[in-house]
């Protein structure tokens, strides 16, 4: 399946004038409705490359920044008696990751069972210590070699030379940093295309029975369109990562695995033309490490979808940086890809990780919604935070719009901070709720999590201003979990560009059913001083629309606070629904206001 998708995604981007999809049913799902949503597939949507249908819901694949997690108190992978396998070994990029990940164990890293295509490096090879010292003389040198043999000298026997002997530099590199740490390095050359060969460099993986850490970073990368591309050479490619992996597991036999990464692209995770074999295989391995814990449970998998790297590997030759910057795709810097390994390995939580800065054309894409579904959502699920759907992206998710103005709507001109409007929190939250309940309509909101209020949303001088909320939804189990942000722009005095601010960030929860109701007891009688509304908002700054409580008192450690059972209008039109419903969710942040305000002195 995965193989599939990555070839499917790699062809949509050489014919983009096709409509060209992967779509994924479970294997239960009936005749009939596979062929319904099949045909459905061919008439909306020209965005979305790879679909699949679970649970009753249509679900796409879209990448997403995360903050980088805080490191994990784990076993470290190496130590003296930790075995690790790494194909790909004779690799610069490889050797570079592996050399870092010695040098960061801090203590004697084990024992490696290097793989790769190669032939052994001579540490007595002259050839080796001058590449690392001369390349060009030395590639002046073979020029004059096969001149005196009386062979061709043309430029691609030279560099094919050169890199071979750099493959094998890159090994001996590899072989000393493993024995400077402490550790042992056997080194294999093997056809990993060949099962019997690759199961005899793994005895001693079964013989210990265990793999610590399984590193496939071999790779082989061919770039030609489709029609273009011999069978020989779609084999190979391929072969060498999806083959490569099935022998690895095979060959490894019932030996346990701790922790396997494979190295894929940002070819297998979005496609490339001129890339399918590659991008297939890639795709593959990433959703074969993404259910490795489903056949091993103990063992965890990382897929790492690198970009191009910048002056070490396969992308940082020829013509191809120059390709690249014109798409609009950073290369890596080699210290930071060094390090990316060991730094997922302590703090990653995830199976698939996308390793890039800017991604340029690879992550075009369009609206997802038609005009008129748009205007269908907002008629169906209406409310004073939602006035237009501006679009709906794969990767950035749903971004919804409204005009905010405090002559118009009440919670914002009962809402004033020294004179000021300010949007309320809990209108934040209600914003949140409208506008990632506009796909779902018919689904109830289980949660509000996560809320964070980073800055106020201020309308100076009373003019009214836009507010902009993003949502992006994603899968929780049986439930929708729709992250959001509220921002706003604002052009500053004497700032030449618009300045973008993201006031709010919190997360609402959707199911299909509404929770069971909590029943608590009800509250305590006042025995004791009762502060009086009055009291209340002679320090608060609300206005009436926003007075929600009219009375507070203590209750052991905690406190009571009463709501008002009258008040003017929230928004307007004051028929709009809303969702949260904001005053109930405002009572219970002013009631906690009063008891810090009582018991520590803060306004808060």
């Amino acid at each position: 399946g995965g193989a599939v998708t990555g070839l499917a995604k790699a062809f949509r981007q050489e014919r983009p004038e096709a409509h060209v999809r992967a779509v994924d049913f479970a294997g239960c799902a009936p005749a009939d409705e596979i062929a319904a949503q099949l045909l459905d597939e061919t008439l909306f949507d020209p965005v979305t490359p790879e679909v699949g249908y679970a649970g009753g819901l249509r679900h796409g694949v879209a990448l997403a920044e995360r903050p980088w997690p805080e490191p994990r108190e784990v076993e470290p992978l190496l130590g003296p008696e930790a075995l690790s396998v790494v194909t790909g070994a004779a690799g610069s990029i490889v050797s570079a990751i592996v050399a870092d990940l010695v040098r960061a164990a801090g203590r004697a890293p084990g024992h490696f069972l290097l793989l790769d295509l190669v032939a052994p490096p001579a540490a007595d090879d002259p050839d080796l210590e001058r590449f690392a010292a001369d390349r060009d003389g030395l590639k002046r040198e073979h020029f004059e070699r096969l001149l005196a043999r009386g062979e061709r000298a043309t430029p691609a026997l030279v560099e094919r030379e050169l890199a071979r002997i750099e493959r094998q530099r890159a090994a001996l590199d590899l072989i000393r940093a493993v024995e400077a740490a402490g550790g042992s390095a056997a080194y294999h050359q093997v056809d990993l295309r060949d099962g019997a060969a690759v199961a005899e460099a793994l005895a001693e993986a079964r013989a210990r029975g265990r793999v610590d850490l399984l590193l496939h970073a071999a790779g082989v990368e061919i770039s030609r369109l489709l029609p273009d591309k011999p069978a020989e050479e779609y084999d190979l490619v391929f072969d060498v990562k999806a083959d490569g992996w099935f022998n690895l597991m095979a060959g490894a036999g019932e030996a346990a695995l701790g922790t396997a990464v494979v190295f894929s692209s940002i070819a297998g995770r979005f496609g490339n033309a001129g890339q399918t074999d590659y991008s297939a295989a890639n795709d593959l391995l990433g959703k074969l490490v993404a259910e490795l814990p489903r056949r091993r449970p103990a063992a965890r998998g990382l897929a790492l979808d690198w970009t191009g790297w910048e002056g070490i590997g396969m992308a940082s030759r020829g013509s191809i940086p120059k390709l690249l910057g014109e798409a609009g795709i950073d290369l890596l810097p080699a210290p930071l890809g060094i390090a990316w390994v060991g730094r997922e390995l302590a703090g990653g939580d995830v199976p698939e990780v996308v390793v890039a800065g800017r991604l340029g054309r690879m992550l075009a894409e369009g609206d997802l919604l038609a005009p008129e579904t748009a205007a269908r959502w907002l008629e169906r699920a209406p409310g004073p935070m939602v006035g237009r759907v501006e679009r709906f992206g794969l990767h950035d998710g749903l971004t919804v719009t409204v005009e905010l103005d405090p002559r118009r709507q009440p919670f914002l001109d009962h809402h004033r901070i020294d004179g000021t409007a300010v949007l309320p929190g809990v209108m934040g939250i209600e914003g949140f709720a409208e506008a990632s309940r506009l796909p779902f309509p018919d689904w109830q909101l289980a949660a509000v999590e996560e809320i964070a209020f980073l800055a106020p949303f201020k309308l100076y001088r009373d003019e009214p201003r836009t507010a902009t909320v993003r949502v992006r939804f994603r899968s929780a189990g049986e439930r929708i979990a729709a992250d959001c942000e509220l921002a706003g722009c604002r052009t500053l005095p004497g700032a030449p560009e618009p300045s973008w601010t993201t006031h709010f960030t919190g997360r609402a929860v959707w199911s299909r059913e509404a929770p069971p109701p909590e029943h608590g007891a009800p509250p305590p009688a006042p025995d004791g001083p009762v502060v009086a509304r009055g009291a209340i908002y002679r320090v608060y700054f609300h206005g009436a629309a926003y007075q929600v409580l009219s009375a507070a008192w203590a209750a052991g450690e905690g406190l009571v606070g009463r709501f008002t059972g009258a008040l003017p209008p929230n928004h307007e039109p004051a028929a709009l629904p809303t969702v949260t419903p904001p005053r109930l969710v405002e009572l219970c942040f002013q009631a906690a206001g009063v008891d810090e305000l009582a018991r520590q002195g803060k306004f808060g």
